[in-house]
């Protein structure tokens, strides 16, 4: 929908003949929206949809030799995934991470070192640090799913899966 004409309030020409019209886009809620001289474009686009990742479809086999990634995750790499489960216990009030983990969790599992981690965990890291409301209630965390072993340089946390430029919100 063209909500100005493009032939309005065009630029004045320059010594090297029309100058160019600066263009400006901007997507809210999946429309793209062009601004350029004198006009205004609304492109409709289909919200995009993050896919859904299950603890469950997280590996292939896990053996004695090691976890294999599922064909679901390996195709998923890089992409925008949403993942339900549970935030394990921070190990501080504010940070810009936190550990998914399938079961709910009443204890940090690094303050006792005979607590059980779980095998299916998933390391979910914020855009920025925010300050964690401690609860046993399901989320839903979606972000950008990186698959391989990574350490984070700034913690020595090591981990296998992990979604960044996360967000996440209870169910």
């Amino acid at each position: 929908m063209i909500l100005s004409h493009p032939s309005r309030n065009r630029p004045a020409a320059g010594p090297a003949g029309p100058a160019a019209p600066a263009r400006r886009a901007f997507v809210v809620h999946g429309t793209r929206l062009l601004l350029g001289a004198g006009c205004a474009i609304l492109v409709a686009h289909p919200a995009t949809a993050a896919a859904r990742l299950d603890f469950d479809e997280l590996y292939a086999k896990v053996t004695v030799l090691g976890l294999t990634f599922s064909d679901k995750v390996k195709s998923l790499d890089g992409q925008i995934v949403t993942m339900r489960g549970f935030m394990a216990p921070p190990l501080k009030a504010e940070a810009n991470f936190f550990v998914l983990t399938e079961i709910p969790m009443s204890i940090c599992p690094f303050c006792s070192s005979d607590s059980d981690w779980p095998d299916n965990i998933v390391v979910i890291y914020l855009d920025r640090a925010q300050t964690f409301a401690q609860a046993n209630a399901p989320i839903d965390a979606t972000g950008r799913l990186e698959v391989g072993s990574w350490t984070d340089p700034a913690t020595g946390f090591v981990s296998l899966l992990r979604l960044v430029g996360a967000s996440f919100s209870k169910v």
